[in-house]
């Protein structure tokens, strides 16, 4: 007797966030050459920022290794491999923001979303990141990047640990990570307006 397939289930609308473009090879219909030059350039910018970010987990991993081997072996544990531990972590988490926003992995309450017609979606988040995204990242950057600007200015240390290690170069991740998230929500707010003038997603 032939077993029957198991039932596919379809999870489409609780991964609405993560309709993107999957293919740069072909236009879509209508959309503006300058445009669509755009949403390529600026996610494959942030398609490589992510995978560069990833890299880091190399070094995130490699430094607690060595904590837990001196530690527990040599009964030697470092001064130092907290504050580089959370830095990596800290920069992955802030340089990485704007390639989580292009795969569409922020979280978003999608229970009321999902029920819209394309166009609808479309002009909800047009509208979202116009009126309510960009002036908040854009304050953002500029406070980050007085919070930055300080740090160097100062050459402010770390005064938690006993280590004390100069800060300024980590807290720069904060404005180029809102600079990144600025620069793909570019992006998503023009895919936001093709899909609220012509009924479809660039997908």
């Amino acid at each position: 007797m032939s077993e029957e397939a198991p039932e596919v289930t379809d999870i489409t609308d609780e991964l609405i966030a993560e309709r993107r473009v999957s293919d740069y090879s072909k236009k879509p219909d209508g959309m503006n050459d300058i445009v669509w030059f755009l949403i390529r350039w600026i996610d494959t910018i942030s398609l490589w920022i992510g995978r560069i970010v990833c890299v880091a987990t190399i070094p995130l991993f490699s430094v607690m290794v060595y904590e837990v081997f001196m530690r527990y072996v040599f009964i030697a544990p470092t001064v130092w491999v907290y504050d580089i531990s959370r830095m990596i972590f800290g920069a992955m988490f802030m340089l990485g923001a704007g390639y989580a926003l292009s795969k569409g992995v922020h979280i978003r309450a999608d229970f009321l979303y999902r029920n819209f017609s394309v166009k609808t979606q479309g002009t909800v988040d047009a509208c979202l990141y116009l009126f309510f995204y960009f002036p908040g990242m854009l304050v953002f950057l500029w406070m980050a990047l007085d919070f930055a600007g300080v740090s160097w200015v100062r050459l402010e240390k770390g005064m938690d640990t006993a280590w004390m290690p100069i800060v300024a170069p980590i807290k720069s991740a904060l404005p180029l990570g809102v600079f990144f998230l600025i620069m793909q929500g570019i992006s998503e707010f023009l895919k936001s307006v093709h899909a609220a003038t012509r009924g479809k997603w660039p997908v």
